[in-house]
């Protein structure tokens, strides 16, 4: 019998979305008395430990505390800091299944995770692999990489951001460069193939780029390389220069999928394939327009000029290459463009497709959390987008602690949780209609724990409900005139 969402613990899942996790399933276990045990597949397996490994983190010994996913046997290890006392000794075991996480130890690791002076600090170096899961020799033989690194990002959790500069430059560039001077149809697809592959992490990596003006460090000449590589990496991953940061930090998080909001959902039935299509189609065909038009309706006519000068110049710069060598730039520039202006709408349906009816104008009502692999450990814990919403400038590594400070707040405010689905597949089984998956996906907060299967399929596809003009015009006041 396969395992419903609402059973599956993705043992691949980051150790701060486990702790969350087990966190928001004991509030359920508290609340309904149903044992953690049924909650998903905690296996016994699953233990809290405490324990050091070899790994630079400035501390004399060079070893830390951290979360350790042992993949042995197919199970994860948690570090929680201790259990509800806080009190684990190293090398301590205790099953997951009857030690609880309480908030404050909860907190307390996460804290930790993130502090380069506590004993528990874990950069991330890569997301395939954790690093108390490596082998210790390849821990040790990695400790110069990550000093040298750590002297290069602008965080020193952000090792992977160097990671993937490296990867980019040492594959991306080149087999860019190789196609136009030596084009082949297997090179061609395989090196798409490849930057389709490498998209969805490069994005979030530049989307923390652009609301923290930067992810290296501020020292010359570091700085002046972190401010060109945009320019370089952008267009060969499908993003055409400073677009990104014009349509997202100066105006998608200013109308915050308010009525003005060019990628707004909410004059859209938000379960309709039709709607849908119009939605992705508009933004394909008239954001090059639509965008600079925003800026000077809001009397910002510089913003306008500069939207317009750096899309304008890049689609331009595009249509140039592909008619002097159209081959390798269908490759290199066409079908990358094609499939990141797609998954940009794509996923902004997602995080926005699920409206409060009541309060559509809040931020806790408006976006959605998700637990899962592929928004958390690929891309930047995309998947607190509410998080994201609350402070568009919080580091990515601070959204699964600051979730959990504010957990009580989301609840009250009917916020929603999901795990085991990303914001492509919410796009995809809401256009099918699939609400009792997608229910059974909700991790419930507050007063959902009490709700039956069908009251949150009810409750979600009420939030999928095309909004009237007159309905914007209450909410949103003058907004929507």
């Amino acid at each position: 019998m396969a395992i419903t969402p609402d059973e599956l613990i993705d043992p691949q899942l980051t150790g701060p979305d486990l702790l969350v996790l087990k966190n928001l399933l004991g509030d359920v276990e508290k609340k309904s008395s149903v044992p953690i045990a049924e909650l998903g597949n905690w296996d016994p397996g699953f233990k809290v430990v405490l324990a050091n490994n070899a790994i630079a983190n400035g501390k004399a010994n060079g070893s830390f505390n951290g979360v350790i996913h042992n993949k042995a046997n197919g199970h994860a290890n948690i570090y929680a800091n201790g259990p509800a006392n806080g009190n684990v000794d190293n090398g301590t075991k205790g099953s997951i299944l009857t030690t609880s996480v309480s908030d404050r130890s909860t907190i307390e690791a996460l804290e930790a995770l993130n502090n380069p002076e506590s004993e528990g600090f874990e950069p991330t170096v890569f997301f395939f692999w954790d690093l108390p899961n490596l082998p210790p020799a390849l821990q040790s033989l990695l400790v110069p990489y990550i000093k040298f690194a750590q002297t290069i990002v602008r965080n020193p959790t952000d090792v992977v951001m160097f990671t993937h500069l490296l990867l980019y430059f040492t594959t991306s560039v080149p087999s860019a460069i190789y196609l136009f001077r030596h084009f082949t149809w297997t090179h061609g697809i395989l090196h798409w193939l490849m930057q389709s592959w490498y998209v969805g992490t490069y994005t979030l990596m530049r989307h923390q780029h652009i609301h923290m003006g930067g992810v290296l460090a501020k020292t010359f000449p570091i700085n002046v390389f972190d401010s060109i590589f945009p320019y370089v990496t952008d267009p060969l991953l499908g993003h055409t220069w400073n677009s990104y940061y014009y349509h997202h930090v100066k105006h998608h998080h200013v109308e915050a999928n308010g009525p003005d909001d060019l990628s707004s959902t909410l004059r859209y039935q938000r379960d309709d394939l039709l709607n849908f299509l119009h939605y992705v189609g508009r933004f394909l065909i008239l954001i090059w327009a639509e965008l600079p038009l925003y800026f000077l309706s809001k009397n910002q006519p510089s913003k306008a000029f500069r939207a317009a000068f750096w899309e304008w110049s890049n689609l331009a710069l595009i249509v140039y290459i592909a008619t002097l060598n159209f081959r390798p730039a269908l490759f290199v520039l066409v079908l990358p463009f094609l499939v990141i202006r797609c998954g940009l709408m794509v996923g902004n349906w997602g995080q926005h497709a699920l409206v409060d009816e009541i309060e559509p104008d809040s931020d806790f009502r408006s976006s959605i959390t998700l637990i899962d692999v592929a928004s958390n450990r690929f891309c930047f814990n995309d998947g607190y987008h509410t998080s994201h919403h609350l402070n568009p400038r919080r580091h990515w590594r601070d959204h699964p602690v600051s979730f959990i400070k504010q957990k009580e707040r989301y609840a009250d405010e009917h916020a929603l949780v999901f795990r085991n689905i990303d914001y492509i597949m919410i796009t995809i089984r809401l256009l099918r209609k699939e609400y009792e998956y997608l229910a059974r996906c909700l991790v419930p907060i507050g007063e959902q724990i009490d709700m039956t299967l069908e009251d949150k399929a009810e409750m979600l596809r009420r939030k999928t409900r095309k909004f009237s003009e007159e309905e914007i015009k209450e909410k949103f006041g003058q907004k929507g005139k």
